[in-house]
C-alpha cells in the first residue's frame, strides 16, 4: 500500500506557494525543501508509475494545476537509458526518489557546460534563469532509477527544444506515458 497523503500533501503545498504568488527565487527557495522531504520516503509512488519501458525512459503525469501552473511527474529509466540534450522553457525541481542520475549540463547554444550525478534524496533546480539545457541519464546499468519532476506548467504539452549535435534545435512536446492519474484521496 502506498502512502499518497504524502504525495498530496506535496501538491497542496505546492499550490499554497502558488496561491501566494510567490516568484521563481522563492518556489526554489521554499519548494526545493518541500520536494526533498517528498523523494526522501519510497513509500508513496504507486507501482503503474514506476513501470520502465524497455526501450526509453517515461515521463507519467502524477497531477497537473487546474490552472496549469504546475505539474509533477514520475520520470522512469531503464538501466542505461537517457534524453536527448533538451531545454524545459519553464522552472523546474528534479528530485531523485530511487537509483541514480548523471546530468550533464549544456549552454544555451547546446555546448557542453558541466555534469553531476544526483543520488536519492537530492534535488535538482533547471530554468531558463539558473541553467535550462541538459541531458539526463540513469547512471545505474542494471537498474530502474526513478525522478520526481516539478514543473512550473504541464510540462507535456509545452513546446520545448532538443538540441542537434550541429547546435541547431528542433521543438518537440513530450506528452504523458499515462492516460489515468492517480487517486490522491484514497
Amino acid at each position: 500500500m502506498t502512502q499518497l497523503a504524502r504525495l498530496r500533501g506535496f501538491i497542496q503545498s505546492v499550490t499554497r506557494l502558488l496561491d501566494d504568488g510567490a516568484d521563481e527565487a522563492r518556489i526554489f527557495r521554499d519548494g526545493r525543501p518541500l520536494l526533498a522531504d517528498l523523494v526522501r520516503h519510497d513509500d508513496w509512488l504507486p507501482d503503474a508509475y514506476a513501470q520502465p519501458h524497455p526501450d526509453h525512459y517515461q515521463q507519467y503525469l502524477l497531477h497537473c494545476d487546474p490552472l496549469e501552473r504546475f505539474s509533477v511527474v514520475s520520470f522512469v529509466w531503464g538501466p542505461g537509458q537517457t534524453t536527448p540534450v533538451h531545454d524545459h522553457t519553464v522552472w523546474g525541481m528534479v528530485g531523485i526518489l530511487r537509483g541514480a542520475e548523471l546530468c550533464e549540463e549544456f549552454d544555451a547554444h547546446g555546448q557542453p557546460a558541466g555534469r553531476h550525478e544526483l543520488r536519492p534524496g537530492q534535488v535538482d533546480l533547471v530554468s531558463p534563469n539558473v541553467g535550462d539545457v541538459h541531458r539526463v541519464s540513469n547512471l545505474l546499468a542494471d537498474a530502474v532509477s526513478v525522478s520526481i519532476h516539478v514543473y512550473g506548467a504541464n510540462i507535456g504539452r509545452v513546446e520545448r527544444h532538443v538540441f542537434q549535435p550541429d547546435g541547431t534545435r528542433r521543438p518537440f512536446v513530450s506528452g504523458y506515458a499515462n492516460e489515468l492519474l492517480p487517486n490522491l484521496w484514497v
